[in-house]
């Protein structure tokens, strides 16, 4: 393979351009992962071979799974088994092409419209995750039109059902492993730039997710003896039973602390916070149990950061009105924090529920991933990159809240798996995500480019 030059600026090949026109492509493709069917996944597939000539002509392409698309790029015999280790370890670059639905009148564009306008492209997905994918798309296309070749293979794992579980993505990672081929940097959607990380610290930075918190589901039934509604009796009914169940929870039971990677993600900003932000950097390790307190006590992403989160998302009980029901059910989403096992949550549910009566079921579960190491070549690797899109971006590390495909791909490369959509993203922007008007900027677009360009140009053999 050739040798990658020193001077970076000047030996990057050009960009093509019209990124934002080939995105709204791709946004005006109906593929909300809960109604795809086959026909959507080939739409995408022949949309992505118009859009991206090279990457078809050089790249091997497969189909693992129903939705999934592995693209490889320098390895030899993709689908050979070979042994791990070396410099030949191959990078892989994630994303997925499903999206949440969107209901088109509460939007101010039709989401599927892929609207271009203000310097941005509008549409579900433009976020969350195909503007991530077109970057890696763009930035392969690019080398290739510049005969350019990464000094190590490169794989692009594509996944169409991230948004229900990813069984695609998992098909990808088992056979991968089964390959015998242990990736050496895997890079996910999760974190991207942003303007202000904590309350007080107000610096651009780039937060990349160097683990992800559990997932687990939980139904709590309340049970109690059925009666007509005219005549309640005085004996707590079985939606009473749970709404007391629930408000207890909403106190919220688990621990509350700082991770290794808070801890981490604090000394990044040594050095640059001012003002009320340099305090909070610069005390916040130091007192990691009232740290961890005080984040609690925000509420939003600054709770999530430190302990395990609850939600009740559904409800059910009743079938008349005017019947009082012998049961009552709650299904609860619940997002584990590094160190929080399955098990201790469960228990810790059925200590602070305090009734009985109610049934505490898991429906299903796993504990967070691991911390990936913030020490090593791969995490420079990503910083040299992020200086050249975002240059003014402090590179953080944090627990992504939020469940991502990597979580496949990390129990086969726990030390180098990370979440980072090279994308800068206002406070607003993040919101739309699984919101209205989801949307991003066409600078953001040409930036993310750039970072995969750069990382794939000067990786480390």
């Amino acid at each position: 393979m050739p040798d990658v030059a020193d001077d970076r600026e000047a030996d990057a090949p050009p960009a093509r351009p019209g990124i934002e026109d080939r995105l709204s492509r791709l946004l005006q493709l109906d593929t909300v992962s809960a109604t795809v069917v086959a026909e959507g996944t080939t739409a995408f597939e022949e949309l992505l071979a118009e859009l991206y000539p090279l990457v078809h002509e050089h790249l091997t392409k497969e189909r693992i799974g129903e939705r999934g698309f592995l693209f490889s790029w320098g390895l030899a015999s993709p689908a050979a088994s070979r042994p791990p280790g070396g410099d030949g370890d191959p990078v892989v670059l994630m994303a997925h092409f499903d999206t949440v639905p969107a209901v088109a009148a509460e939007w101010s564009f039709n989401p599927f419209s892929g609207h271009v306008a203000d310097g941005a492209v509008h549409g579900r997905g433009a976020v969350d995750d195909k503007g991530a994918l077109v970057t890696v798309l763009e930035a392969v296309e690019n080398l290739l039109a510049a005969g350019r070749t990464p000094a190590r293979p490169v794989l692009v794992s594509l996944g169409g059902d991230e948004e229900t579980l990813g069984a695609s993505a998992n098909a990808i990672a088992e056979a991968l492993h089964a390959r015998g081929i242990r990736p050496w940097l895997i890079i996910d959607e999760g974190g991207a730039v942003i303007d202000a990380p904590l309350p007080t610290l107000d610096h651009q930075s780039a937060m990349v997710g160097v683990a992800e918190k559990g997932a687990m589901t939980v139904r709590l039934t309340a049970t109690a003896p059925p009666s007509h509604a005219a005549t309640p009796s005085r004996t707590p009914t079985a939606p009473e039973r749970l709404a007391k169940a629930l408000t207890r929870l909403r106190r919220n039971p688990f621990p509350k602390r700082l991770s290794r990677t808070a801890r981490d993600m604090f000394a990044a900003f040594d050095g640059v916070a001012t003002g009320a932000g340099k305090a909070l950097v610069t005390v916040a390790p130091r007192l990691g149990p009232v740290t961890a307190r005080l984040l609690a006590a925000l509420g939003g992403e600054p709770a999530a950061m430190v302990q395990t989160t609850l939600a009740v998302t559904m409800l059910d009980a009743g079938t008349a009105h005017n019947v009082i029901p012998n049961t009552a059910s709650a299904i609860l989403n619940l997002r584990l924090a590094v160190g929080d096992s399955v098990e201790q949550v469960l228990a810790t549910l059925t200590r602070a529920v305090k009734d009985p009566s109610i049934t505490v079921e898991l429906l299903d579960g796993h504990a967070a991933s691991p911390e990936s190491r913030t020490d090593n070549a791969q995490w420079q690797a990503i910083r040299d990159a992020v200086a050249a899109a975002y240059p003014e971006a402090v590179v953080a590390p944090y627990v992504m809240l939020q469940a991502s495909d990597a979580r496949h791909f990390h129990r086969f490369t726990p030390d180098a798996t990370y979440r980072f959509a090279p994308l800068a993203m206002s406070a607003a922007e993040r919101a739309a995500i699984h919101g209205l008007d989801e949307r991003v900027t066409i600078d953001a677009l040409v930036r993310g480019e750039r970072f995969y360009r750069q990382l794939l140009l000067h990786l480390p053999t």
